[in-house]
C-alpha cells in the first residue's frame, strides 16, 4: 500500500486529496475520509491524522512527498528516499533558524502559504503604490518637487519601509486561528455581526498600528536619507542642498500622524468601497477598478504628507526659511531702532 500511495498522482499535493474525494480512500482505508477545504494545511494536517492512525509508513510517505503545499509539489516522483529526505533535512534547517531573520523567514512562508499571491502582491505595492505615492508628493511641491528632491528621496525611502511592513503585518497566515479572526472585523465597514464597538476598535487598532510603524518607518528612513546626503557631500565637498534636512523625529513623529489618520481613513474607506464594487461590476471592471483606485489612494497619500509636513515644521524649503530670516531679521532691526530712540529721548530730557 505504501507503493500503491508514493507513486500514485494524488501524491504530489495536499490540495489534491481535498479537491478530488475519489473511491481511493475508501478502497486503501476501507473508510471514507471527509477534508476540510478551508486552507490546504489543514487538509493536510488532517489527511496526515488519518494515515497515521492507520497505518505510520504511509503517514511517513505522505509527509515526505506533500511538503511543498504552496509550491509546485512535483518533487520524489521518481522514487528515491535520499531526495525526499534532502529535502525535508533542508526544511528542518530553515525552521530552526533563530533570531530576526529566522522570525521574518518563518513569517514570510506563513503567509506565502495562506496566500501563494503575496510576493506578487509586495513587488506590485513596492513597484506601483510606491510610485504613485511619490508622484503625489511631487504633484504637492512647487516646480514639480524638483526644487525638493532631498525631501522626495525621504519621503521615498519611507514609503518603500512603511508599505512593506504594513503588508507584512496585515497579510494573513495559516497561524492565526479563526476564532481570534472573528474578534474584530479586519476592517469598520466589513459585512458581519460586528458592534458599533468592535468597529471603533478596529479603527482604533488600525490607526495604532499604522502609527506606530509609520514612527519607526520615519526614524529610519529619514536616518537613511540624510545619512545618504551626509555621504554625497563628504564625496562631493561643493554639493549642497537646497534644503535644510528634516529633523529625524519630528519627521518621523509626522509620519506617524500621516499614517494613523490620513492612511487609516483611507484605508477603511477603501476596503468599503471595494466590497460594494465586487457586488455591481463585473470581475474584470472590478479589477481594474481596484487598481485605479489603489493608484488615486497612494496619489492622495503623497499629497497629504506634503501638507502635513509644512503643517509641522518637519520640511522646510529655503524659500521659506529665508523669509522667515528676514521675518525675524526685521523684526530685531526694529526692536533696535526703538531702543535707539528711547535713548535719545532719555539723553534729550
Amino acid at each position: 500500500m505504501a507503493a500503491q500511495l508514493r507513486f500514485s498522482p494524488l501524491h504530489y499535493s495536499a490540495a489534491s486529496f481535498a479537491g478530488n474525494r475519489r473511491p481511493f480512500a475508501g478502497n486503501l482505508l476501507k473508510t471514507s475520509i471527509v477534508l476540510p477545504t478551508t486552507s490546504p494545511l489543514s487538509s493536510s494536517a488532517s489527511l496526515s491524522f488519518l494515515l497515521r492512525s492507520s497505518n505510520p509508513k504511509l503517514s511517513q510517505a505522505f509527509t515526505a512527498g506533500g511538503g511543498g503545499i504552496g509550491g509546485s509539489g512535483h518533487r520524489g516522483s521518481g522514487g528515491g528516499g535520499d531526495e525526499n529526505d534532502g529535502h525535508s533535512g533542508d526544511n528542518r534547517e530553515r525552521s530552526d533558524l533563530v533570531g530576526p531573520i529566522g522570525l521574518f523567514v518563518n513569517g514570510w512562508r506563513a503567509r506565502v502559504l495562506a496566500d501563494p499571491q503575496f510576493p506578487f502582491k509586495v513587488l506590485m505595492e513596492e513597484v506601483v503604490g510606491v510610485t504613485a505615492c511619490v508622484l503625489g508628493d511631487m504633484a504637492s511641491r512647487t516646480n514639480f518637487g524638483l526644487n525638493e528632491l532631498d525631501f522626495v528621496f525621504c519621503t521615498l525611502v519611507v514609503g518603500s519601509i512603511v508599505n512593506f511592513v504594513l503588508m507584512y503585518l496585515l497579510a494573513p497566515t495559516t497561524a492565526v486561528s479563526s476564532a481570534a479572526a472573528a474578534s474584530l472585523p479586519s476592517y469598520m465597514f466589513e459585512p458581519g455581526p460586528f458592534s458599533l464597538l468592535d468597529r471603533i476598535g478596529t479603527f482604533a487598532y488600525k490607526g495604532a498600528t499604522f502609527a506606530a510603524v509609520g514612527f519607526a518607518a520615519g526614524l529610519a528612513g529619514t536616518a537613511i536619507s540624510n545619512g545618504l546626503i551626509s555621504l554625497r557631500k563628504k564625496m562631493d565637498p561643493e554639493f549642497e542642498t537646497p534644503n535644510k534636512a528634516p529633523p529625524t523625529v519630528l519627521n518621523a513623529i509626522t509620519w506617524a500622524l500621516h499614517m494613523g489618520l490620513s492612511s487609516n481613513i483611507r484605508y477603511q474607506t477603501l476596503n468599503g468601497v471595494e466590497f460594494v464594487m465586487e457586488k455591481a461590476l463585473p470581475p474584470v471592471g472590478f479589477k481594474a477598478s481596484v487598481v485605479a483606485l489603489r493608484c488615486l489612494n497612494n496619489v492622495v497619500g503623497g499629497m497629504s504628507f506634503v501638507m502635513l509636513a509644512r503643517l509641522t515644521g518637519s520640511q522646510k524649503v529655503g524659500a521659506e526659511e529665508a523669509k522667515e530670516n528676514l521675518i525675524t531679521d526685521g523684526s530685531t532691526v526694529v526692536e533696535s531702532g526703538e531702543e535707539e530712540l528711547q535713548r535719545s529721548d532719555s539723553h534729550c530730557k
